[in-house]
């Protein structure tokens, strides 16, 4: 089992859900499961109709408590909304949860970044944990303490940040996940090796077989190296105030480019990234040996490039109401060399505006 712990982030690593409760009394500073199922009154686990057909009998033999209650929810960011969210909550007043009952979430990104905001608001905080079971969530989203639930277009605009207790990454989830799904998560893992170890770049390049295959060894290698970066980060600006912004590599182009397209989070930040590359190299920020390798990870991966959507101003639009931005002005993240990135808020919108089209499919 790898552990990766610090005064904001504890997360463990492992191969199934056996060790699962008992590192949940670890991080709670007990000495037995007994001592857990005195501190917690209920276990509360919410999922996607996903995650329970394939992952939730598998955790649910390896929790143990008095009383344990699970909540579904249809998958796809549409259940990010204000109407499954006073559905849950709801649930959790019929059936007595209290602010002695743990939440557990289930799930990929979108179930970690609800149930997140529910522990988060129901009886003002309740104790939670990530259990991500995608690649994008278990690199990424389940780390960090951000959760939330959209409101139109605009993504994650009602939030909060609230720390789970612990995030439990188990590996072998990983391959009872579709291809499709699996690959999307790896625009997030590139994302890491771009913004702060150009190392883990050419690990992905020379291990790109062992990571198709999902080699238990190899998967757990890579998580941990992309957890890492984040908990360190997420360690040392936990509110995003400074370092943390970052993290949204290709995020601010990808939201529109989601909402719009239709496509998962994963593909869109990957496009995201993409956009990015070019406008450093606009800028001559980079080289282009630097975004060819970009481009040679892509094509090993499958991963998307480009979009189809007729209006890039539409997209320009939604970038501009990104909840990043300040004194209306878009932040944007931008490679500036290997491993490096900066926050830029100068790029001219006509600029971008060119960029977008260009990543146009014809």
């Amino acid at each position: 089992m790898e552990r990766i712990i610090n005064n904001t982030c504890k997360i463990y690593i492992d191969e199934g859900y056996r060790s699962f409760q008992k590192c949940l009394y670890e991080v709670c500073n007990l000495n037995s499961i007994e001592e857990l199922n005195k501190k917690y009154d209920a276990y509360f686990v919410i999922c996607d109709y996903n995650t329970y057909n394939y992952q939730l009998y598998n955790m649910m033999t390896h929790l143990h408590g008095s009383y344990i209650y699970e909540y579904i929810i249809n998958p796809g960011e549409d259940s990010k909304s204000l109407e499954d969210y006073e559905r849950i909550i709801t649930y959790c007043k019929k059936v007595n949860l209290s602010r002695k009952s743990l939440i557990i979430a289930l799930g990929g990104g979108v179930v970690g970044d609800l149930a997140g905001f529910v522990a988060a608001t129901y009886m003002r905080g309740i104790d939670y944990v990530q259990i991500p079971t995608s690649l994008l969530a278990q690199v990424d989203s389940s780390i960090g303490g951000k959760t939330g639930i959209n409101l139109g277009n605009s993504k994650n605009i009602i939030g909060a940040f609230h720390q789970p207790k612990m995030t439990f990454i188990n590996v072998e989830s990983l391959k009872t996940l579709p291809e499709k799904e699996y690959l999307s998560g790896m625009g997030e893992v590139i994302k890491y090796a771009l913004i702060k170890d150009y190392d883990l770049l050419n690990y992905l390049i020379d291990n790109y077989e062992d990571i198709l295959d999902i080699k238990t060894s190899t998967m757990i290698n890579m998580v941990r190296r992309c957890a890492q970066i984040k908990a360190d980060i997420v360690n040392e600006d936990e509110k995003e105030g400074g370092l943390r912004r970052i993290l949204n590599l290709g995020h601010t182009f990808a939201h529109g480019i989601e909402k719009l397209c239709n496509i998962s989070h994963g593909e869109a930040v990957t496009i995201g990234i993409n956009m990015a590359f070019k406008l450093s190299l606009r800028k001559n920020l980079i080289e282009p040996e630097y975004y060819n390798k970009f481009l040679e990870l892509c094509e090993k991966f499958q991963l998307p490039l480009n979009f189809n959507y007729e209006d890039e101003k539409e997209i320009f639009n939604i970038m501009k109401n990104d909840k990043k931005n300040s004194f209306n002005k878009i932040n944007l993240v931008l490679p500036v060399g290997k491993g490096n990135v900066e926050v830029v808020d100068n790029i001219e919108e006509d600029l971008i505006i060119d960029v977008i089209k260009e990543c146009k499919n014809a």
